[in-house]
């Protein structure tokens, strides 16, 4: 890709929130929430030592965490959630071996499962369908283009779902080399916006929300409508997956219940979710619109884990070798055995 890369700046590897209060309980010591009673069926048998990297996107993953189902409902699982700052952030992690399930964009995934990374992950689970939640927001009222960012400096965090965004849309207005990329975490961006270092970002919420005095250009809803969708997604080492199923069936069935809980009363979710983010719940509420979320028997289907996803996967990777971002697309049996769906089909049909 042809581009000059002004600041290189990768903040906060991976941090370990250690006593998050939750929305009405008290937490355990990684910060999620404990007494929530377990809304199916208890399964003392599982011993798994499990190390999830979660984000603070306001999704079911981290109503997940915040109401502490997963431990009930597993009770002698060793669970640990660290909070990281990009799918990139968690793409490393997997690499060293330091996480076994986490949350990470379609793009970073994608990265994961092509050269030069080559790791061997599977998705298990469609988190959200980005939409407004994360979109290009500029400082200037007086650009309403995508061409006028031709000379400007724009913030994205690299390897994420916002920075594949972005390059479709600079790719598309055929401006790719005439604009400055930075590598930004989402809390450097809001500093870097503030002190006046960028022109503009393409990010996500909650940081979305923060910077009030520019103006959203586009959104990952557009990119979407012009064929290139982004979704937030759960991934996990096929080592994990294949070794740890009754887990792995345990944390579908607690993630199908948040996003129940996020469809039939967001504004209770948003509670929940605005204590694990620090923000007030009518901050949050307005946030949920801008993901579209997904029962087990809508991810199941052929449209997302069931196929469709393996082949956003594989266009994923077309456009990141073209844009210079892998060096090799895989065989499509990559991305193919790259999902899986066992999980999702098991709670879609009881």
């Amino acid at each position: 890709m042809k581009r000059t890369v002004l600041v290189v700046t990768a903040l906060a590897s991976a941090t370990l929130v250690a006593g998050c209060v939750s929305s009405d309980r008290t937490t355990t010591a990684d910060g999620s929430g404990a007494g929530t009673a377990c809304p199916f069926e208890v399964d003392e048998s599982v011993t798994t030592t499990a190390r999830i990297a979660y984000q603070d996107i306001p999704n079911g993953d981290l109503l997940v965490k915040d109401s502490g189902i997963l431990e009930a409902c597993l009770p002698n699982a060793d669970i640990t959630w660290s909070r990281f700052s990009s799918g990139g952030d968690v793409v490393q992690a997997f690499g060293s071996g330091s996480a076994d399930l986490g949350l990470l964009g379609s793009s970073p995934a994608t990265k994961a499962l092509s050269a030069p990374l080559n790791i061997d992950i599977q998705v298990i689970w469609v988190h959200d369908v980005i939409g407004a939640a994360e979109s290009l927001v500029v400082r200037d009222p007086a650009i309403t283009s995508v061409e006028q960012l031709a000379g400007k400096t724009i913030a994205t965090p690299f390897a994420s779902t916002a920075h594949y965004s972005l390059l479709a849309a600079l790719d598309r207005a055929g401006i790719t080399d005439q604009v400055t990329l930075v590598n930004l975490a989402p809390d450097a961006t809001v500093a870097a916006w503030q002190s006046g270092e960028i022109d503009g970002t393409w990010i996500w919420e909650p940081t979305l929300s923060e910077l009030t005095d520019g103006h959203v250009l586009l959104t990952s809803a557009d990119t979407a409508a012009a064929g290139v969708p982004t979704f937030d997604l759960a991934g996990a080492t096929r080592t994990f997956v294949e070794a740890n199923p009754e887990f792995i069936e345990a944390w579908t069935r607690a993630q199908d219940w948040a996003v129940e809980q996020l469809l039939t009363d967001p504004d209770e979710a948003s509670v929940a979710l605005a204590v694990q983010l620090g923000i007030s719940p009518d901050a949050v509420r307005p946030q949920l619109d801008g993901l579209t979320f997904l029962r087990a028997t809508d991810q199941a289907s052929a449209e997302y884990l069931g196929g469709g996803l393996a082949d956003n996967l594989l266009s994923n990777a077309e456009f990141l070798l073209s844009q210079g971002e892998i060096t090799a697309v895989s065989a499509p049996e990559v991305y193919r055995n790259g999902v899986f769906a066992d999980a999702a089909r098991t709670v879609a049909d009881q």
